[in-house]
Formats: C-alpha cells, structure tokens, sequence
C-alpha cells in the first residue's frame, strides 16, 4: 500500500481557517496577543496555550496554527493561541521573544475569573520552534529571578505537550535545523553565549519538573526524530514523567493538523494531560 505524501505547511495553511475567538492583547506591541478560544459548557475549563512554531522568524505568524487550536477547543479544552515577537520583528530574538511568551502565559491570571479558566489544569502546546518554547515555557520556574528572560512569577503548568520540538538549541544550530536561526534567536553561538543556552534550551533545564508528552513524526524532514528521542531519554533519567509518541508514518506538519492521520495521537495526549 503506497502511504499518502507528507503534508506541507501549504497543506496546513490550507485548512478551514475558523473564527479567531477573543483576541485580548497582553502588551503594547503589534504581536502581543492571543486568541482564547472557548468549549461549551459553564466552566471552568482547562487551557492549552498553544504557541506556533516557525523556526522563530518573523514571517510565519498564528494564523497557521489556527485550525489545530479550534479542533483543541472542540474537544473541551480553551486554547490561548500566543502570538510574540520573532527574528526579524523590532525586539524579537534575546530576550524579548521569551519575555513575551511568558507574559502571554501569566496573562492567563487576568483572564481566568472573566472567562471560566481554571489555573489548576494549565498545559503547553507547542509545536516545531513553538514547541521548544513550550517547553521552556514549562521550565522558567527554574531560571532565576535576575535572569534576563524569566519575566514575572511564572504561572504554575499541569504539563506540556511538545509537536515535532527544536528541544536542543546548540544541536539545532549545529546540525543546521532551521538553519542558523537557533543562533539568531539567541543573539550569537553558543561559545559566545553559553549562559542563554543554558536558560534557554530545554534539554539544557531538565528536569523541567512537570510531567511531559512529545510527539514527533518519524519521517519529520525538518526536525530528525532523533531530537525527541534523545530529550525523552535524557529527561526520564533525570526523574521527569515524560512520555514519547513516535508517529511512524508523519512528518513535520502532521501533528497540527485536525484532517490528518496524527490527530487522534496529538489529541489524545493533550486530554490525558489535563482530564
């Protein structure tokens, strides 16, 4: 039996693109926003921030995550889409795109009474260069106060749910995934700036404390397997729960897609995580 091709981000970008939901700003700039997208029912309801990938340039923006985030909300879950500064936008990369997912995430302490949130069953979904975020998103509990990328007291995660992640940033910008653009995220190489590696890097944090899920496409063309398979290893020895889910038959762009064959995998691990 001949197995349909890998799906392309054209193939993502071209998916039903529903209602944005609310769009609430948590800063002044153009990119600091998010959209909170709500399930029926009273609440309060369990939230997924969900924080798009990109290789961390400025040009590939939330809109493409957009289908991914509103299958989450049918299935019971409010998303809070983040949208942040990238390469390339004025005061993306060091420090400014980490300051701005952590406050996009501590926003959620603002909203919650409002909307029927519940703070106690709070995850990460991230995916590709969003899904290292999500991961440090899940780990910045650990940098200290001082730290330039750290932001405010962060908000406490239930866990975090990982899609095809750049989780090692010196091995990214190494083995040229995403091009150099590991290194631009964090201003210089890793010779240069062992310290940002080190607070910024997800590999570099474990144990991040909290229980997490990979997914990952074994024929993903962008980010190897290899990347998820050696983080899951690296964190089960240092004490974390962390599962790996290995999709024999996907690539990259699967796992953010509601139509394809990765979806009840993605699904699944994020209701576990919250249920």
């Amino acid at each position: 039996m001949t197995m349909p091709p890998l799906m392309s981000l054209d193939d993502v970008l071209e998916l039903p693109c529903p209602e944005p939901g609310l769009r609430i700003a948590y800063g002044a700039e153009p990119s600091q926003f998010g959209y909170l997208r709500l399930p029926g029912g009273a609440g309060p309801h369990p939230v997924a921030i969900v924080v798009h990938g990109g290789c961390w340039r400025s040009q590939y923006d939330i809109e493409h995550i957009a289908s991914f985030a509103d299958a989450l909300r049918t299935t019971g879950i409010a998303t809070w889409s983040i949208e942040y500064r990238r390469v390339g936008d004025p005061g993306g990369g060091w420090p400014g795109t980490f300051l701005d997912v952590a406050a996009a995430t501590d926003c959620l302490r603002l909203i919650a009474a409002e909307h029927k949130l519940d703070l106690a069953r709070v995850l990460t979904v991230g995916h590709s260069a969003g899904g290292q975020l999500a991961l440090w998103l899940a780990s910045r509990w650990k940098l200290a106060r001082k730290s330039a990328i750290r932001g405010g007291p962060p908000l406490g995660l239930k866990g975090v749910v990982s899609l095809a992640a750049v989780d090692d940033l010196r091995r990214a910008l190494a083995e040229g995934v995403c091009g150099d653009m590991a290194g631009r995220l964090i201003g210089g190489t890793p010779e240069a700036f062992p310290r940002r590696y080190a607070e910024a890097s997800p590999i570099e944090l474990v144990p991040l404390g909290v229980r997490q899920h990979l997914v990952h496409g074994a024929l993903d063309p962008i980010v190897p397997v290899a990347f998820a398979r050696d983080f899951a290893a690296i964190s089960a020895r240092a004490g974390d729960d962390v599962t790996l889910t290995v999709l024999e038959d996907s690539g990259h762009f699967e796992p953010i897609a509601p139509t394809s064959r990765a979806w009840p995998s993605v699904r699944d691990a994020v209701l576990d995580m919250v249920w």
